[in-house]
């Protein structure tokens, strides 16, 4: 075969995002506490761009209010009825070939929904200062050791710890960085491993359990035993092996799994986890009547405008062409538009998305979540009239306060299972059934996934068992086996 190398040319059309676009298509993603941050950096970089006034803002909807004018309602029924062809579907595999220009530029309808926050939302709330993992052993380093080149030793072991409360390095990879004995570095390490949470310090599982086992000066000896040699029966509770390896009675092995049980496996994750972040609803649905109403949860969003003053120089004689002054507000004029813009049209979008998932999750908001129905963003996206990748963006990282709690709007969304009716049921209503299953079932017999696909099949759901698996795992349902209790 003759090898060559060669130069061809090839025509291809395809959309390639500009920096507006992308800019819109972020704006559009993120929840209401980063596109806050967003704006006021925007807002920096940019002096066209200024906040509005709150009494402004309010002026400015009573005048949309009163006086509506011919103009906006043409302009709003015309928004309506080209809704639908505002993007190109397409069934393309690239969900971002539509026409975005088309998307970005469709007219706003106006503010909708806009509402006075109480005053005790208006405070600042304060974060709670809390003690890192290393900082709550370091304090205890300091009282237990005296020494600098122990402290050392110490402090070095501490920074090498995991989440999980465990050392991941070997003493004498420790003694080589320090310059110090291998002996020290265990004499040290034989300290920490005193230090609470108990179990810290240690090489893996085992360890640790054992550790915390000595704390607790356990005076029978079997569950030291069980963890030492037994851990892995102990794991899938095979109780009747051990006894029989241990030469105890299954009680005896019972009584020690129940002390071993309320050891801490991970104890660094008591200190490790993170702080709760707080969760602003982007969207709220409220029930007025047998009616629910959208609105936008936005009020911490600045409403931006175009500063007047550099936008009456661009009328100024002395302003012509080439006047470099001019080109620099010109542009950031454009700039500025263009992000009043993209906001006005994510208001409007995200309103339109959840007024579809609450008239089509309307079972769920009326009754519960086991009312809730299959629903794809494809499906979303067809009765918005945008493309499904609009949809998604729209709903990524996304709450929502309904009168039931609130919820990300992912979980509005499910999967479909076909049932004996005909009819479909949604993946997350199925999920909640296994887990009643679960929770009813004999522990002494628990039930196995083919027993839950045959109980789900009573009730007209046909799952095969391999989804009885996948949804078990998603919830972190052990097999039955594991869930038996001898």
């Amino acid at each position: 075969m003759d090898l060559k190398l060669e130069l061809r040319h090839k025509l291809q059309l395809r959309l390639v995002p500009t920096a507006k676009i992308q800019q819109a298509l972020k704006l559009l993603q993120v929840p209401a506490l980063e596109l806050e941050q967003l704006l006021k950096q925007e807002m920096m970089t940019n002096p066209l761009l200024e906040e509005m006034e709150e009494q402004e803002e309010e002026e400015e909807e009573e005048e949309q209010e009163e006086e509506p004018g011919p103009e906006a309602s043409e302009s709003t029924e015309g928004d309506e009825a080209s809704a639908p062809d505002a993007e190109t579907e397409t069934t393309d595999a690239n969900p971002d070939e539509f026409d975005w220009e088309a998307f970005l530029q469709d007219d706003y309808e106006g503010p909708r929904g806009e509402r006075e926050a109480p005053p005790e939302d208006r405070l600042e709330r304060v974060g709670q200062n809390t003690v890192s993992f290393q900082d709550h052993l370091l304090g205890q380093l300091r009282l237990a050791i005296t020494d600098p080149e122990d402290y050392e030793i110490g402090a070095f072991i501490i920074g090498s710890l995991d989440d999980r409360g465990y050392l991941t390095i070997e003493n004498e990879e420790i003694a080589e960085t320090l310059g110090v004995e291998p002996g020290d570095v265990a004499r040290v390490l034989r300290i920490v491993q005193t230090f609470d949470p108990s179990g810290v310090g240690a090489r893996d599982l085992g360890e640790s359990l054992l550790i915390q086992l000595r704390a607790m000066n356990v005076e029978d000896p079997l569950p030291e035993q069980v963890v030492s040699e037994h851990l892995e029966a102990l794991k899938q509770k095979r109780y009747n092996e051990i006894a029989k390896r241990t030469h105890t009675s299954l009680e005896q092995v019972r009584g020690a799994a129940d002390v071993i049980s309320r050891l801490n496996p991970h104890p660094g994750f008591e200190y490790s986890v993170e702080a709760a972040r707080p969760i602003l609803p982007d969207l709220i649905v409220d029930r007025v009547g047998e009616d629910y109403i959208v609105s936008l949860n936005d009020r911490s969003v600045p409403r931006l405008r175009v500063n007047q003053a550099y936008a009456d120089y661009l009328s100024r004689p002395d302003s012509g062409d080439g006047n470099k002054t001019r080109e620099y507000i010109l542009e950031k004029l454009n700039s500025a538009r263009w992000v009043i813009k993209a906001i006005e049209q994510r208001r409007r979008t995200m309103v339109r998305v959840m007024e579809t998932i609450v008239e089509c999750q309307q079972g769920f908001f009326d009754h519960g979540a086991e009312h809730l129905k299959p629903l794809t963003r494809q499906h979303v996206a067809e009765r918005v009239g945008v493309h499904e990748a609009t949809v998604s963006r729209a709903t990524s990282g996304k709450y929502v306060q309904t009168p039931r709690g609130v919820f990300e709007l992912k979980y509005f969304f499910s999967a479909a299972l076909a049932t004996d009716s005909g009819d479909e049921v949604s993946a997350r209503r199925v999920k909640m059934q296994i887990t009643e299953l679960v929770e009813k079932e004999d522990r002494e017999r628990p039930l196995s996934d083919q027993q839950i696909v045959d109980l789900l099949k009573r009730e007209g759901i046909r799952v095969a068992r391999r989804t009885v698996a996948k949804y078990r795992d998603q919830m972190n349902i052990l097999p039955g086996r594991l869930r038996k209790t001898p």
